[in-house]
Formats: C-alpha cells, structure tokens, sequence
C-alpha cells in the first residue's frame, strides 16, 4: 500500500512544481547576451559612403583634449546612444553611459598622398543583458568599403605621413580582443578611457561653445555641475595655456595612467601616472623599477630630475623594441613630439 502513495505524492509535487514554473517564466529565463554584428555597415551608425564617417542622426561625435597616441593615427569618436538615454555626469573615471550605449572609434592614416585610409574600427558596447562594457574590432576591407568584424588582430604594412608630414614606414599591429582589454581593465572590470569630464571640457576646433556645454544643451548629458568646476585635462600640445609640467602630466595620464593606476594592468609596478598623483614615489621620482628587467637599460630610477637621458621613462618612451617600448602595446613608432615633451619635463625637475 504504500507504493501508490508514495507515487501519488511524488506525481501531486511534480504538477505543483510545473504549475510554479509556467506562472514566473521570465524571472527563469536569463536575458541573452549582446551578439557584435558582422561588419561595422550592419549597425547603421553612418550615412552615404562608409568611409567617410557621416554620423545619422543621433551618433554624436567627440574629442578629447590630449588623446592617446597610436602611430600617428587619425582618429574618429562617436557616441550612439540608446533611443531616450541620456549619459549621467561623473566627475572622475568615465560618464555614467546607459545600457545599450556604443563607443565607436576610427582608426585611420594619411597616406603620401595625402589621403585618409581606413585600418580599423573599434567599439565598445555596454551590454544590457549584464550592465557589463563589451569589445569588439572591426578590420577595413583593402577596397575601404566597409569593415568586418576581427577578433585575432593583425599585422597591416602600412605609409604614413607624421605631424610633421614626414613619411613612415611601420606595420601597424591591429589588436586582438584581449589586447584590448588589458588596456580597458580595471579591477577585472572592462571600462571606456577617454570619454572623462576632465578630457571633453574644452571647445573643439569649429565649435563656438565648450563640448559638455553642447552636450547638456541638446540633451543627452545631465547632472553637471557649473562649467568652471568641472576638471580641466590640459591639452598637451597647447603650449600658450599650460605650463610644460601640466602639459606632460597629461600626456602620461592619458597615455600611461589606464595601466599605471591602481587596479590596472601594470598596478603591480608601484608606478602611478594619473594627472591627479601627487605622491614623487608613485610619479617614478627617485623611484627603482618593480618589474622592469631587460626593458630598463641598465638604468636604476623611473626619473631622475634634471636628468632625461638616464631616466628609465624617457627611454622607455623612446624605443620600439619588444620588451622595452613603453607604452608596449598601441604604438609601433616612436612618438617624438611625446618624447620631447617627457624629457622636457624632466630636465626642469628638481
């Protein structure tokens, strides 16, 4: 007798359970996670020719007051924001973007001709499904009609003119997805670098009004606080507004600071780049390499004050060679406008 009773129980419980599952499905069911397209046309973030970046409606366009440097390369920045979403002011670290939001960014060179050629694109998602940044490179196509999606990286032989319209031979290194992400880690957290309120507080060239003022003007930024407290990244190459120590700072934070921070790739250095560090220790002065081996040179300090030319920063700065080169990924050549700026610098330390 107890046989059917105990299949009876067991039959009434599994009814019971079924029942529960069919009343909440959605509570059960995971969102899906966001699927990157298979070339840069599928999102339809441009209008007319591709490469000739023409944004469509609601693609916002952008600088930054110092950029990264990477091979000379002409660079494109937009912002594609969800339908009704507006980006939340931070005052450190990135904007507070909302889900759905792209960053999209152009890599290009000017040939010896003097035309644009398209490499890459690259673009950050902010995925609903996780709240979490997603990344993915986009690789031009020989004819410049469009860009495919690239996950592995290349090698790309390319001519190039400098700011000096110098040419340049180099093989561009196209990043893998994990190159990509050592450099947007932070705290095993992936985030944007340079779209900050202290890098976009500044007038672009042919605009009449500050860019975050345009930006709370048309909409799509809110929370900010009075233009005159928002931080200010000095331009690096402005030699009239800001002193050479302001100039410099802001080049390392922009072109170091992403790794040589707390959190980042290079955290166990005991290096610290950002604009804001004020600890000699933390900025390299007087300081020994962690974790520099070969790379340094033989040298003994990160800095020396007065004293560029036996100053593992500079060095690193102004070499090419694996294991040496800083910053060791995003460049193939030798930034001299940068090195110039750094040994500068550091000639006027004390």
């Amino acid at each position: 007798m107890r046989k059917p009773l105990f299949f009876l129980v067991t039959l009434i419980f599994f009814i019971a359970v079924m029942q529960g599952c069919h009343q909440q499905p959605a509570k059960n069911i995971a969102a899906a996670a966001f699927q990157f397209k298979e070339k840069l046309s599928d999102y339809g973030f441009f209008t007319g020719i591709l490469k000739e970046l023409h944004p469509r409606k609601g693609v916002t366009g952008y600088e930054l007051s110092t950029p990264l440097f990477t091979d000379y390369a002409v660079k494109d920045r937009f912002i594609v924001l969800p339908a009704g979403g507006i980006i939340t002011y931070a005052a450190s670290g990135p904007m507070n973007f909302p889900d759905s939001t792209f960053i999209v960014k152009n890599f290009a060179y000017t040939n010896p001709q003097h035309q644009k050629v398209m490499i890459e694109t690259r673009l950050l998602f902010k995925d609903p499904a996780d709240g979490q940044w997603k990344v993915m490179n986009y690789l031009w196509k020989d004819d410049q009609t469009d860009a495919v999606k690239w996950i592995l990286g290349k090698k790309v032989p390319i001519t190039l003119l400098d700011d000096d319209g110098q040419q340049i031979s180099t093989v561009y290194q196209v990043p893998n997805t994990n190159d990509c992400k050592r450099c947007h880690i932070n705290n095993s957290v992936l985030t944007p670098i340079g779209p900050k309120a202290r890098n976009l507080n500044f007038t672009r060239e042919g605009h009449s009004g500050n860019q975050l003022l345009e930006w709370a003007t048309s909409g799509i930024l809110t929370g900010m606080p009075a233009i005159d407290s928002v931080p200010r990244l000095p331009n690096w190459k402005d030699s009239v507004a800001f002193t050479v120590s302001e100039r410099a700072r802001a080049y390392l934070d922009v072109n170091c600071a992403h790794c040589h921070t707390k959190g980042g790739d290079a955290f166990n250095t005991g290096l610290f780049l950002e604009y804001e560090q004020t600890n000699p220790d933390h900025i390299g002065i007087r300081k020994s390499p962690v974790s520099a081996g070969g790379g340094a040179g033989g040298l003994d300090y990160d800095i020396i004050p007065g004293d560029p030319a036996h100053s593992i920063l500079a060095y690193r700065m102004n070499s090419t060679e694996p294991g040496t080169a800083m910053p060791e990924l995003a460049r193939t050549v030798i930034h001299k406008e940068g090195v110039a700026l750094i040994r500068q610098w550091i000639s006027g330390l004390k």
